[in-house]
């Protein structure tokens, strides 16, 4: 990834939803200048363009890594 340990943050929370299970949240947060450096805004809160350039390949390539690594997409369904 191109993130350093220091431009990243991870949040866990816990607690009980309305039927009583246990449910878990996580929150990351990236640093802004991090995501300047891959030509991202962090003040953009809309959508990207459709036009722009697409993600670097390796993106695609983690992204897929990482949903097989998960056992994505699930086939007993």
């Amino acid at each position: 990834m191109p993130f350093t340990p220091a431009e990243l943050r991870f949040d866990h929370a816990c607690g009980r939803d309305g039927d009583g299970r246990w449910r878990g949240w996580i929150t990351v947060t990236v640093d802004a200048g991090a995501l300047r450096r891959l030509g991202l805004d962090p003040a953009r809160t809309g959508p990207a363009p459709g036009d722009g350039p697409s993600p670097p390949a390796w993106w695609h390539a983690a992204g897929e890594r990482y949903a097989v690594e998960r056992g994505w997409p699930r086939q007993d369904r």
